[in-house]
């Protein structure tokens, strides 16, 4: 099956990062503390993962601290996708609502998905676009799409894509299963607690990116082998967003290339993207790991 590219050129993979918290994965990981947001486990995955990205190359983000160093912050565009955002702190504000407690304006601000960017863009002295995105597609396609226009700014050398889901709860299942009626799709069966987060920091091919992402022309055929994320399938899934990182991540053990087909949208065919290791990969990933530990003396 053919399908229409969805990348106009090739994008390097320069890292990424994954987190899940209170799902029962055995790499779950504490709720990491985030000065300023509470209750809720969107924000401090959604900057766990960004955190992890960009001191993974200390040199294509600014920071205010010592851990990543000094860079081109300001060259760094930010596009965060979510289905339903912070359910968390939405439910928690309408209970507090109804039930006639005074308003608490810190959870109105961060149940704004910009919030945790504005964060972001602080800590790491980013001044580029920033986008927050909720989608029913597969937010692979339309994190790469956006980070495929965006770099065609001569101002821009690199985008952090990002997706954050929380886990259940009665306002998050009963969406679900008005997106799902049709599809038969079922209703995601993770802890209210729970959360899962997925990070992907992308730039131009060549400078140093030691892995590729473009436009495959079929959707089936060799590599073609759909990875164990332990994410859930469904409406607004990052299963795909788990399976590039894990990608990413062998074809910098092992070389070679990955087929990453996409969830389709109804109505319409998969889309399919090919992630391929540069000749050089294992050295290229070696030597981005000295560097974040050089920066990280000094």
């Amino acid at each position: 099956m053919t399908t229409k590219p969805v990348l106009r050129s090739a994008l390097g993979v320069l890292a990424v990062a994954t987190a899940t918290h209170g799902t029962g994965r055995d790499d779950d990981i504490p709720l990491p503390r985030l000065p300023g947001f509470v209750e809720s486990a969107f924000s401090p995955l959604a900057y766990e993962v960004s955190r992890r990205c960009l001191t993974e190359r200390p040199d294509d983000a600014g920071s205010r601290s010592s851990e990543a160093g000094s860079g081109t912050g300001e060259r760094t565009a930010v596009a965060l996708a979510s289905l339903t955002g912070d359910t968390t702190t939405a439910d928690l504000a309408s209970r507090r609502m109804v039930s006639g407690k005074v308003h608490n304006p810190l959870l109105f601000m961060q149940a704004t998905p910009n919030s945790v960017l504005g964060h972001i863009s602080r800590e790491f002295g980013i001044t580029g676009q920033m986008f927050s995105v909720s989608t029913l597609a597969d937010p692979v396609t339309e994190l790469l799409t956006l980070a495929d226009l965006l770099l065609e700014e001569p101002e821009l050398d690199r985008v952090l894509v990002l997706g954050v889901e929380l886990g259940g709860g009665e306002r998050l299942a009963a969406v679900h299963r008005e997106l799902a009626a049709d599809s038969g799709r079922p209703v995601p069966e993770l802890p209210a607690s729970a959360g899962y987060a997925a990070a992907v920091l992308l730039g131009r091919p060549g400078a140093g990116a030691p892995v590729t992402v473009r436009s495959a022309e079929t959707a089936h055929g060799p590599g073609h082998d759909p990875l164990d994320s332990g994410a859930l399938r469904h409406r607004g899934s990052l299963q795909s967003l788990f399976e590039l990182a894990e990608a990413h991540r062998r074809l910098l053990r092992e070389g070679g290339s990955h087929l990453l087909v996409t969830e389709p949208a109804e109505g319409s065919s998969a889309d399919a993207f090919t992630l391929t290791a540069c000749a050089d990969a294992s050295a290229q990933a070696a030597t981005g790991r000295n560097e974040k530990r050089t920066h990280a003396h000094q």
